[in-house]
């Protein structure tokens, strides 16, 4: 529910009773993913979405029955050979929904989603499968540990699940886990489904260049908080760059070496000057983060290979740089670029090759990595 948390703050505000359905379990050819919400309100007001089209309208009737009965019911979707007319997913895949009915005066939701809005991190943790009593109680773990609102459960239950649900926040992980009722995690039991909410992952831009225009505006679009780098105090401004989150006049590796990154921080060097470069990348390419690449010719790519082995740069350090930055989709304008350079990095983000679908027989949604990976158990069977 945290996916549509700006929504339902309004709705929280406004004193509204609403139910919300969220998919918690996917497997196959899904439209959407471990997160993805609907929810409706007393006076009939649908937001979100849990499968871009498919189930919408049976899952608008599970939240006006929740709403109804008060009651917390897990469904399945999936397509369905034998029956043509059942609802289901028609590209093949399964997603399994919690429809939890929230009071407007619900504290640990209300606390989860202000949380969201507010962009600080949570994870919100629901019983999704266990005793009915229990479906739909939830807490809200904190980076401290701290935790708002219980499972109602055994002491024992509670800090397991906020012990996993914290695990969980710390990499950023949305998913299912499984701990036993009496608190001690293995399968069966009590299957919890948490929504990790961290701040949006940075994109470093390094070069108030035509082509860092169009890569401001594809970042935005893909959810990541950009910054603008250039020591050229003429290039980078405000004028140029009216969608950046911020500007930065410094020389590039120095203010690399002062800010705050971290796994998931994207950066994407178009500097296309040696000065600029080398001290950059050597600063870059030592760092922990998920991507760094560089703009520039073949042959400029090879020669700033030299430079960089000359300032002491390892082998295995140089493999990390994705040079010349961007797929091969014979991209000439700054638009098709940075189209291309978004490509690469959600290529890498999640693990896929970057060749075409058709005819590949490749899966259309490879295995999740970083923030949102790991953590969900789909069932199958019908």
């Amino acid at each position: 529910m945290l996916d549509i948390a700006e929504d339902l703050s309004r709705w929280f505000e406004e004193g509204r009773d609403f139910a919300v359905a969220t998919v918690v379990a996917v497997s196959g050819s899904a439209p959407r993913g471990p997160g993805a919400a609907l929810a409706v309100s007393g006076d009939g007001t649908a937001i979100g979405s849990v499968s871009g089209g498919c189930v919408e309208g049976a899952v608008y009737d599970l939240c006006v029955q929740a709403l109804q009965d008060g009651r917390t019911v897990r469904e399945r979707f999936g397509y369905d050979d034998e029956d043509a007319f059942a609802v289901g997913l028609t590209c093949g895949g399964v997603i399994e929904v919690l429809v939890t009915p929230v009071r407007a005066d619900a504290p640990v939701f209300r606390a989860g989603v202000a949380a969201a809005v507010r962009g600080e991190p949570a994870a919100l943790a629901r019983v999704a499968r266990g005793p009915a009593e229990l479906l739909g109680r939830a807490l809200l773990v904190h980076p401290d540990g701290s935790c708002e609102g219980g499972l109602d459960g055994a002491p024992e239950l509670d800090r397991t699940a906020a012990a996993e649900a914290h695990a969980m926040l710390d990499t950023g992980r949305t998913g299912t886990v499984e701990i036993a009722e009496d608190g001690s995690r293995c399968p069966g039991g009590v299957t919890l489904f948490v929504e990790s909410r961290m701040p949006p992952p940075r994109m470093i831009v390094f070069g108030a260049v035509d082509f860092a225009t169009a890569l401001v505006r594809a970042g935005k679009f893909l959810g990541y908080h950009v910054t603008v780098c250039d020591a050229r105090p003429v290039f980078a401004t405000r004028v140029r760059f009216p969608e950046a989150d911020e500007l930065v006049v410094d020389w590039p590796h120095r203010y690399l070496r002062r800010t705050a990154t971290d796994g998931r921080t994207v950066l994407c060097v178009l500097t296309h000057d040696v000065k600029f470069d080398v001290p950059l990348l050597e600063t870059a390419l030592r760092l922990p983060v998920a991507f760094v690449g560089a703009m520039g010719s073949r042959r400029t790519h090879e020669d700033r290979d030299r430079r960089l082995r000359e300032v002491g740069l390892s082998s295995r350090e140089l493999s990390r740089l994705r040079s010349p930055i961007g797929l091969d989709l014979g991209a000439r304008t700054p638009e098709e670029t940075a189209l291309s350079i978004a490509a690469e990095i959600v290529a890498a983000h999640r693990g896929g090759t970057g060749a075409p679908l058709t005819g590949s027989g490749t899966p259309i949604h490879h295995e999740a990595k970083g923030r949102e990976a790991g953590g969900t158990h789909s069932r199958t069977a019908a």
